[in-house]
């Protein structure tokens, strides 16, 4: 049940959110319909580094992803790595400026159509 909100500082192609969502339930084996992706073109006048100016194709991206149970360990290093990679090609981004944030599980905090799971 992974659910990815991508924040990208550019328009969204069409059927973006489609291609990432195949390609993230792809690498994490998820069953149809279990992994979810929500968008969030954002306006690239709203970020900013200190001390510096980023260049257009330098902004960066940033994923938070929500699960069930997170993973831990090398598991979760793994899954790091290929989801970086991942979002970094279907963006054209460098992985450097792919920034992924692991929210709290979502079990017994998350509910769905009213079921809590």
């Amino acid at each position: 049940m992974p659910i990815l909100d991508v924040e990208l500082y550019e328009p969204a192609s069409p059927g973006l959110a489609q291609h990432l969502a195949d390609a993230v339930g792809q690498a994490l084996a998820s069953p149809t319909c279990h992994t979810w992706v929500r968008l969030h073109p954002m306006d690239p006048r709203h970020y900013a580094e200190n001390g510096a100016s980023v260049a257009p194709a330098d902004l960066p991206v940033f994923v938070t992803i929500l699960h069930r149970e997170p993973p831990v360990g090398t598991a979760l290093e793994s899954e790091v790595k290929a989801l970086t990679a991942l979002v970094a090609a279907v963006l054209g981004k460098n992985a450097e400026r792919v920034h992924l944030r692991y929210a709290v599980a979502a079990a017994g905090r998350q509910a769905f159509g009213g079921k809590l799971v």
